[in-house]
């Protein structure tokens, strides 16, 4: 009784706190770099991935409850994408279930942002005057926690410590001197999601919050800024029940996303994930709302257990709807003890 009254109270406070945000719509946000989906298993399904279960470590990149379910005592994974504008994103994880997760899963979590070299310049009554190379970046370190109370029930929360750090910006400028100032704002950013089993064949139930954090400031007050807070409703259900196939066989995962931005349009994510002999992936994934960035996802994946020892590797291809960038490649490496 105690865990129904949790799962009730869990979900209603998600759909209340997205109620409170989905009607103030902003035009921008800052630390964008937090949206970005971050492993490649999941990008390839079209991020559709909050009700995706027992994923282990790459779990710490969607949903925090979908951690808590770990089979393996201990499960890594490491990656890197190659974003437009030649951004280069690192990530890595590792996630430990001691007792089998009787006491809840731990993790924890890194990313790292490179910018590239950029031309610093600022206007004056003359025109432009360059103020030299910088090399702006931006990077993330979380600890996630999720805890399975029961066989259809789970839990989980995130909290990070993300900065950027734009290096130098120009505040004035004289005939003889640029004055400068450090730009580095930081904050604490909160995840929280729950997961749950329907009991109908495979068919599971999600909603997550992400990148829940004060607003920032930096010089002024009309610099202040939030950032890109999303709520996110999901379902996944396995085709292969249906179809009354062996999944160590073959495997047809659906997944279904309903997400809400703060500074953008309400879209919907749409997945699928063929696996062949518990070991080969074939992805495919399908976004609204990103119709000036990308709404097509593919993927391949490759996983396998030898004597409790699981390697995996995944790959993700996202081509951009514009000549302005180039298309996007997402790599995962996985393992699992």
């Amino acid at each position: 009784m105690k865990i129904k009254i949790l799962t009730t109270v869990s979900i209603v406070a998600l759909f209340l706190a997205s109620s409170g945000f989905s009607q103030r719509k902003l035009a921008q946000t800052g630390m964008k770099f937090l949206q970005v989906s971050l492993d490649a298993k999941m990008a390839g399904m079209g991020d559709a991935a909050t009700a995706l279960d027992n994923l282990g470590a790459s779990g710490l990149f969607s949903n925090p409850a979908s951690i808590a379910r770990q089979t393996n005592f201990v499960d890594a994974t490491t990656g890197q994408i190659g974003w437009i504008a030649d951004i280069k994103y690192y990530t890595g994880g590792v996630t430990f279930a001691p007792e089998n997760g009787e006491y809840g899963v731990i993790g924890f979590s890194f990313l790292y942002v490179n910018y590239g070299d950029l031309i610093g310049t600022v206007r004056n009554n003359q025109g432009y005057v360059e103020t030299g190379i910088f090399n702006p970046n931006a990077s993330s370190f979380g600890v996630t926690y999720g805890k399975a109370f029961n066989d259809k029930f789970s839990i989980g929360g995130s909290v990070k410590y993300a900065i950027q750090n734009l290096t130098s910006g120009v505040v004035d400028i004289t005939e003889t001197e640029l004055t400068k100032t450090i730009y580095k704002p930081n904050s604490l950013v909160f995840d929280f999601g729950v997961l749950y089993h329907t009991g109908i064949q495979s068919l599971d139930f999600a909603a997550s919050i992400k990148n829940f954090s004060k607003d920032i400031q930096l010089e002024r007050e009309q610099e202040k800024f939030q950032l890109p807070l999303t709520f996110r409703v999901g379902f996944a259900y396995n085709l292969s029940d249906m179809l009354k196939l062996d999944k160590n066989e073959y495997s047809i995962q659906l997944a279904f996303d309903s997400v809400v931005p703060r500074d953008n349009v309400e879209e919907v994510d749409l997945g699928v994930e063929f696996k062949f002999m518990n070991s080969i992936a074939l992805r495919g994934g399908y976004l609204t709302g990103k119709e000036g960035e990308y709404n097509i996802t593919t993927g391949i994946g490759f996983s396998k257990s030898i004597e409790g020892y699981t390697v995996g590797l995944d790959y993700a291809y996202i081509p951009w709807n514009s000549d302005s960038f180039s298309d996007i490649h997402k790599f995962s490496i996985h393992f699992g003890i």
